[in-house]
């Protein structure tokens, strides 16, 4: 079994903004798994299905962003899921607007739903989709970051964000039904 987790915050006022586009490409997942979220457990919301041959535990936390990690460490011990078979998708303030990268470990960059999940995991190695969301320029740059993932996508981003998800679900079955290394190969380069 794997676990693919989508990074997000709970309730319908976060629904549509940058910092919940792991949770828009779980859903992604699950329509082609399947699946529905259907178990409110490991304060997340929880659900199981096939992708790629694989049986996948679906994992949306309801923790908000900054306590994350207690709901994937918890599910991810409950039913023995390797740290290396933890799959994270979350938002990326250092890539640009649809730029994905998938890969495995590293450090949280910042970014704090990444920061409690390796605290809650005791390690970095999981596997992530970085999501390209870009981040705002100009003077005061970094005050204005909080504002800017708690934000809705702009027009022209609106107009991407389905092929965007799409292409980040590619990426993250591909890694379940082929592998990180020739996932990686396949994806990181046309991203």
């Amino acid at each position: 079994m794997k676990l693919i987790c989508g990074l997000g915050n709970p309730g319908r006022e976060y629904e549509r903004h940058r910092h919940n586009i792991g949770f828009m490409v779980v859903d992604a997942l699950l329509a082609r798994a399947r699946a529905e979220l259907t178990q409110d457990k490991f304060q997340a919301r929880v659900g199981q299905g096939t992708l790629g041959g694989e049986r996948i535990l679906f994992v949306e936390p309801q923790t908000f962003m900054n306590l994350s990690g207690r709901s994937v460490a918890e599910a991810a011990r409950f039913y023995k899921v390797a740290v290396q078979d933890v799959l994270v998708i979350h938002d990326e303030l250092d890539l640009p607007f649809a730029r994905l990268q998938l890969k495995a470990g590293g450090g949280a960059g910042g970014h704090n739903g990444l920061k409690s999940l390796v605290s809650s995991l005791g390690e970095d190695a999981f596997i992530r989709v970085r999501v390209g969301i870009g981040k705002p320029e100009g003077p005061n740059a970094k005050e204005r970051v909080a504002g800017y993932v708690l934000s809705n996508f702009d027009d022209g981003e609106r107009r991407q964000l389905e092929e965007l998800i799409s292409r980040a679900a590619d990426m993250a079955e591909s890694w379940v039904r082929d592998g990180l290394t020739t996932a990686m190969n396949r994806h990181n380069r046309k991203a």
